[in-house]
């Protein structure tokens, strides 16, 4: 059997946030660069699915494939990363400096891998610059607008929708961080990774890597966006919902969960028999350990 029971997650999400804390400036930007273009090619490919067919789920069933090779190949989603490298932080494995760290340059990784990717896609799919009668193209602009001008349109309701949104949204993506945890095997690690990212995306719910590639995408491309409406009306709201969803609804009530489960299980040292001196005391000490 290749499935790993969820007190063992917990010990892996807590290792993983700290060797993420570890991590040199230049490897976040490079992995967090990796994993911004690769998640925004497969945002392109479910739009694309979802044109071709006429059927926005089928874009959905596509888009997990951006995760799934993103954390197979170990890259970084700073979205993944709110509910990991905080229990780390919990558990004094690290601190809150190198988490920051790992947020700031993580995120700068993600601009610089989306602005790329959408830099060379739409020129492939203007043609160089020479035909805008791709379908690809609107699509791009009416999801940037649909994204900022549209929650500013409803004023401070918008942006509290955008954060709820960014909130649903991130505890779906964190629980697919954690759910690569619950199996040793690669098949085992897809499909469970696969279950919560198809959730977010067919409910068009905000994840901020995505609309750092999908919001800059369309006001490349033409869509009545200035800097100031991403920012203001999608980019903090969001980043904030997102990490409010992984540090809260992921994070800290896993750990809650399993803390709990092991603390009930636990066999305090007043039961130990007398007479049984440190040898039993030892025992009971892994024990412990071991629930």
């Amino acid at each position: 059997m290749d499935y790993v029971k969820p007190n063992e997650v917990l010990s892996s999400m807590i290792e993983a946030g700290k060797t993420k804390a570890e991590l040199s400036i230049m490897q976040l930007i490079v992995r967090g660069g990796l994993g911004g273009a690769i998640l925004a090619c497969a945002t392109t490919l479910a739009y694309t699915a979802a044109a071709q067919t006429q059927l926005p789920m089928i874009g959905a069933l596509l888009f997990p494939v951006g995760f799934v090779m993103i954390i197979l190949l170990g890259f970084e989603l700073v979205t993944g990363s709110f509910a990991l490298i905080p229990l780390a932080v919990l558990e004094k494995k690290t601190n809150s400096a190198r988490m920051l760290n790992n947020f700031f340059w993580v995120i700068i990784g993600h601009l610089i891998g989306c602005a790329v990717y959408a830099a060379l896609y739409g020129l492939t799919i203007t043609k160089m610059g020479t035909d805008m009668s791709n379908p690809m193209i609107q699509t791009l602009i009416s999801t940037s607008e649909a994204k900022t001008t549209a929650y500013k349109s409803m004023g401070a309701d918008g942006m509290g929708l955008a954060f709820i949104k960014a909130i649903l949204c991130n505890w779906m993506v964190t629980l697919g961080a954690v759910l690569a945890m619950t199996s040793k095997s690669t098949a085992g690690k897809i499909t469970a990774m696969w279950l919560p990212i198809l959730t977010f995306f067919a409910q068009g719910f905000e994840h901020t890597v995505v609309n750092m590639f999908v919001i800059p995408a369309g006001m490349m491309l033409g869509a009545n966006v200035s800097f100031a409406d991403w920012w203001i009306w999608n980019g903090i709201p969001v980043l904030l919902g997102n990490l409010v969803g992984g540090v809260l609804f992921t994070g800290l009530l896993i750990y809650l969960a399993q803390n709990g489960f092991r603390a009930s299980r636990s066999v305090p040292a007043a039961t130990v028999p007398s007479g049984h001196g440190e040898g039993a005391i030892a025992k009971t000490a892994t024990l412990d350990k071991s629930l």
